[in-house]
């Protein structure tokens, strides 16, 4: 079974789609707050989120406390996914139990945990690597004025400028990795 980790999500439907991963992939989702939304019995109902209560979720406050009840402390099996990662992801070796963790769509993982694991940092390469910086460093020049060119409702970060994303949305980028972890441990039917 795979871990799928979520640190402060703040976009629901990306977290629903993931949710709906996990079950399909059996799949346990641990969500880290601070969450950007409810998770309410009432609020999941009303998301007409139907497979929700077959889903092995596990909620967190902190880093601190997932860290302490969910990692024991250990790093061991833990894969960091982030732009800033040296490694590719189809590069690492996946085992049973590992734990794929991802950031919050507008900022990623925090510079306090990748700067303490380099070595668990791993990254989805993409076409325009280096259009993705300078995308973000219009986007925080702009920001004031145009809060809204910042991301798409998918959390998509999108060059205004040349009207193509930049970057893949948080769902997207789990299902990526998680299919090739999946892969690697010989999952029925890949």
């Amino acid at each position: 079974m795979l871990n799928i980790v979520l640190v402060q999500p703040e976009i629901p439907a990306n977290t629903g789609n993931i949710g709906r991963t996990c079950v399909l992939t059996g799949s346990r989702l641990h969500l880290v707050g601070p969450l950007g939304f409810d998770l309410s019995d009432r609020a999941v109902q009303r998301a007409g989120l139907a497979y929700w209560q077959s889903l092995d979720v596990r909620t967190y406050v902190d880093w601190a406390e997932f860290e302490t009840k969910a990692l024991h402390g250990s790093y061991e099996g833990v894969h960091l996914l982030t732009k800033a990662g040296s490694l590719v992801y189809t590069e690492a070796a996946y085992h049973d139990e590992d734990w794929l963790v991802f950031g919050r769509e507008s900022s990623g993982l925090s510079r306090t945990i990748l700067d303490a694991h380099p070595s668990r940092c791993e990254r989805i390469p993409m076409l325009n690597d280096d259009a993705l910086s300078n995308a973000r460093d219009w986007h925080a020049r702009h920001d004031e004025l145009h809060p809204e060119l910042r991301r798409d409702i998918c959390g998509n970060f999108v060059d205004e400028r040349e009207g193509r994303i930049t970057s893949l949305n948080l769902s997207n980028a789990v299902a990526i990795v998680a299919y090739e972890a999946l892969r690697q441990l010989s999952y029925p039917n890949m």
